[in-house]
């Protein structure tokens, strides 16, 4: 019997990436890359360089399995394991986010992910494992441009203050603690992430550019304004977040994955596609406290 010769891994360098920018405002489209390959490092560094420059990085027709989903996401830092939602049991750094009529989305809002933590994550990435016939998008908001399209005297206005960020504004009692199945757990939660404060406008670490860190998934007031006047300034920039010039709306396919900066970026997932069935994966890096 001959002996069988095990391959090392294919590692994928940098020299075949190109990139195709999705909107004016952020997204690209990436080629020239598998990421199930381990990574060389001027691949990681050229990965970061594009995640900084369009906020948010799509890779088409990727077939990853969780182990190497994780794998890839741990070239850009340790992972966070999500405290309330499910992951899988052999691998907790995947959440998975598998909707339909027995477990409704509730991710149909705009939301920066985990800003009720001190070190909100760096970047998500997120892969896409079963899809409605139809419908099921996800749509992304650069933080950045919104924060370039207001005017002076705002940014002022904005630059200095700082907002109350809770992990039940997302996450209530009535969905997540009446469950017996989740109770434990989203009460061992909720007690492990008391609210925290963060600056409405934070400054990237790598680039920084200036962009709001408010969002109406977790943020809750701004500590320096009255109740009707934090109500009303983030009223406001909770619309103008959205607006259709600062986001683009991903059609997903099957094994597509989506690489985003968390820090300044916000997302929607669309809940259009009941009673059928969407199942996700996603990664996520741990990031930094706001500055």
């Amino acid at each position: 019997m001959g002996v069988v010769q095990h391959q090392p891994p294919k590692q994928a360098t940098a020299g075949n990436i190109t990139v195709t920018r999705v909107t004016p405002a952020l997204g690209g489209i990436v080629e020239g890359i598998r990421l199930a390959d381990e990574l060389a490092p001027p691949a990681i560094e050229r990965l970061n360089e594009l995640l900084v420059e369009h906020q948010i990085l799509f890779f088409r027709r990727q077939p990853l399995t969780p182990q190497q989903q994780c794998r890839f996401a741990k070239y850009f830092g340790a992972l966070h394991i999500h405290p309330i939602y499910p992951v899988l049991p052999e691998l907790p750094e995947i959440m998975v986010i598998d909707t339909h009529e027995g477990f409704l989305p509730d991710n149909d809002n705009w939301h920066t992910d985990v800003t009720f933590s001190s070190t909100p994550p760096l970047a998500g990435i997120l892969a896409a494992k079963q899809l409605p016939s139809v419908g099921g998008d996800t749509l992304w908001s650069s933080n950045l441009a919104a924060y370039e399209a207001l005017s002076e005297p705002l940014k002022r206005q904005l630059d200095g203050l700082t907002a109350e960020h809770s992990v039940v504004k997302s996450f209530p009692a009535g969905r997540w603690g009446a469950d017996p199945a989740h109770k434990e757990r989203y009460e061992r939660a909720v007690a492990k992430h008391p609210p925290v404060t963060h600056p409405v406008v934070r400054t990237h670490p790598v680039s920084g550019r200036k962009a709001l860190f408010v969002n109406d998934g977790f943020t809750t007031r701004i500590h320096e304004l009255g109740a009707r006047e934090s109500e009303a300034l983030l009223a406001f920039l909770f619309t103008h977040a959205a607006r259709p010039e600062f986001t683009l709306r991903w059609r997903w396919n099957v094994d597509d994955v989506a690489f985003w900066d968390n820090r300044i970026t916000q997302h929607y997932a669309v809940a259009d596609y009941l009673p059928q069935r969407r199942i996700m994966h996603r990664a996520t890096v741990i990031g930094d406290r706001p500055f």
